[in-house]
Formats: structure tokens, sequence, C-alpha cells
């Protein structure tokens, strides 16, 4: 990122990118702190809101916006595209990898650390993927309604008001502790 903060020539990914680096530097050194000390980190990462406004239309874009391109083979200096290929790259790898991590780890602080560092990159990766698609970088085409349909009518919705779900529901009542709904994590 701080190649990018230096060569960056479009104002706003390079405001994009400025948003974001303080929190990845903070998650650096919050993996630094866990390694170091006994007590752990003692910073938090936050929890982003994410930004819907960037795209009029999610599901199509003007395909004729995007120019051809050929990767290059020998490259001294990234262009803007090549720069926002390589960050929503770096964060979907990223994000993957906190995943993983996340599901694997028995320390409670740091499993905790992780979840939030994947949430970071995933509403980062979102922002990145919507500058990319307003710049004509990353195509987007709505899904092909009759494949969608025909997929679809291949399943059908398991009725959770069944004796045997409701019966579960109620033996393990309150044994599934509930911080809240997925509508109120970032929006």
């Amino acid at each position: 990122m701080a190649y990018m903060l230096d060569h960056v020539q479009d104002q706003e990914l390079k405001q994009l990118l400025e948003r974001h680096f303080p929190f990845h530097v903070r998650d650096y050194n919050m993996k630094v702190e866990f390694l170091n000390k006994v007590e752990g980190a003692t910073t938090e990462l936050p929890l982003f809101k994410e930004d819907g406004k960037i795209l009029s239309d999610y599901t199509q874009s003007n395909m004729n916006a995007y120019p051809p391109v050929q990767p290059r083979v020998t490259v001294t200096d990234m262009n803007d595209r090549e720069m926002a290929t390589n960050y929503l790259l770096t964060l979907k790898r990223a994000g993957r990898e906190y995943a993983w991590s996340a599901m694997e780890s028995a320390n409670p602080e740091i499993r905790s650390f992780l979840q939030t560092a994947f949430m970071m990159s995933c509403s980062h990766a979102y922002e990145a993927w919507q500058y990319m698609v307003s710049k004509g970088y990353y195509p987007l085409e709505p899904a092909d309604q009759a494949m969608t349909t025909k997929i679809g009518a291949m399943y059908q919705m398991v009725p959770e008001d069944q004796q045997k779900i409701q019966a579960m529901m109620m033996k393990y009542d309150g044994q599934n502790p509930i911080a809240g709904s997925s509508d109120q994590m970032y929006q």
C-alpha cells in the first residue's frame, strides 16, 4: 500500500487507499502485539459500515466502458488499474486467511481479532470492487434470469415451523447466545 499511495494517479483511488491504510497498519500492529505481549493487543479494529453508494446499479454496468487489457510482462511502475487489482486481490486473500484462521483459533481474543479483521477485509474489498466497477476495471453483469429461475426451481424451502425443528429450538433455547442480527452488523 505504501507503494500505491506514492504512485497512484486517480484521486478517488488515492483517497480510498488513504482511508484504509491506517487500519491495515493497526491490523499489523495488533498481530505484533499478540505475539509479543502476554496480555495481548491493547488496541482494537473498528467494525466498518459498508458504503453502498458508489454504484448506482448493482446488477449491470456499461460493458462498452471496459477497454481490452493485455497483462504486461515487464512492469517498472504499476498503473492505477494494476494497483486497484492488486489491492482487491490482496484483500480477498487476506479475508480468506482471516476466516480460516478464526475457525481454528483457540484463544478467544485472537479469534475475535481475526473475525474483525475478516470483516474489515470484506468491507475494504467491497469498496475497492465498487471503485473498480465504476472505473471500468471490473465487469458487472446481471445473472441470467432464465438460469437463475431454472436453478431456483431445483430447491424448495425447508419449513422452519416443523415440530422437529421447533422442539430443538425449545430444547436449546438460550444456549445459542445471540448478539444481534445480520441487518445490524454494519448497516
